[in-house]
């Protein structure tokens, strides 16, 4: 069929009311959001939102409602998808962006892609990576892996993403989204080491949208997140300790989970699955711990620093 590309759709959206189906590769993944209020009567008050790209560059996508159940698990990243009678509007001004892997790709911000069950009824199509040809020209899946040996250098809410071996798991914990609020965030910590240096990366993990992963952190698993942001604590605090938090676009993966994911073949993921190699399990299992409490950042040895 006769297919249009993201570049020229932002050219040309104003003077259509139909597009021409879109082949596209889902490069970042948002958690499931939901805004049911008791007030309105929303059978599936779900929304979801992807990036996507093609040869021309970048854009967002919006997956609604009822389609979340039905398409959230079957959108990964690295996906290629066939999309036909989606409708386009203009970008919503606050919602938070994914740091490109590629920083040289081009970004259409003016407007995103809805996927709607009606008014139109979008069409989606999985087109298995088999059958993914190489003159479609749709971009690879790229990372920004970092190692623990580079990550103190690395600036306040910089993104990244990461690969260690779990040594501690703590307990899941609830923070409130907000002051007086019925609504509670749940996150726990995790250390996780890759052999570079001797500290572990201290990681605070918000349950996502894969409940599945985040209930099975355990020690000695391969962690891998993506999308995490550096928390540097910007005060000349002689305790200070950087660690990483997760993005709205975080995904977490577990071992058993790994095979066939995109960053499978990125060079710093291969270098530390040779660093694993050469470790002694049971060395490793000595120093892991499960659980108790954890508080950090650490509050300051003395009163008066407080």
């Amino acid at each position: 069929s006769k297919l249009t590309n993201l570049g020229h759709l932002e050219m040309t959206w104003r003077s259509r009311v139909r597009f021409h189906p879109l082949l596209v590769r889902i490069l970042h993944k948002s958690r499931l959001r939901y805004y049911g209020k008791p007030e309105k009567k929303m059978d599936m008050p779900y929304q979801a939102y992807f990036e996507v790209a093609d040869g021309s560059g970048m854009m967002s996508m919006v997956l609604w409602n009822s389609l979340c159940p039905e398409w959230y698990h079957s959108m990964k990243v690295g996906t290629v998808l066939l999309l036909d009678k989606y409708a386009i509007k203009t970008s919503y001004p606050f919602k938070t962006h994914p740091t490109p892997g590629d920083s040289q790709m081009k970004r259409f911000a003016t407007i995103e892609i809805s996927l709607n069950v009606r008014d139109p009824p979008t069409e989606i199509n999985i087109i298995p990576e088999e059958m993914v040809k190489p003159e479609w020209g749709l971009p690879e899946v790229k990372y920004r892996f970092i190692t623990r040996s580079e990550l103190d250098d690395l600036p306040n809410n910089h993104s990244c993403d990461v690969i260690g071996l779990v040594t501690f798991v703590g307990r899941a914990e609830r923070a409130r989204k907000r002051e007086h609020s019925e609504d509670f965030w749940l996150y726990r910590w995790v250390h996780a080491i890759d052999g570079t240096s001797d500290q572990p990366f201290i990681l605070e993990l918000f349950a996502t949208s894969q409940p599945d992963v985040f209930e099975h952190i355990h020690p000695m698993t391969y962690l891998v997140c993506t999308q995490m942001r550096v928390i540097q604590d910007l005060t000349e605090n002689p305790t200070r300790t950087v660690y990483l938090t997760t993005s709205n676009e975080s995904q977490i993966f577990i071992t058993g989970w790994h095979k066939g994911q995109p960053y499978t073949k990125d060079a710093k993921v291969k270098n530390f699955i040779q660093w694993t190699k050469s470790q002694s399990e049971a060395d490793q299992i000595k120093k892991t711990v499960i659980g108790g409490y954890y508080p950090f950042p650490r509050p300051p040895d003395s009163f008066l620093k407080y």
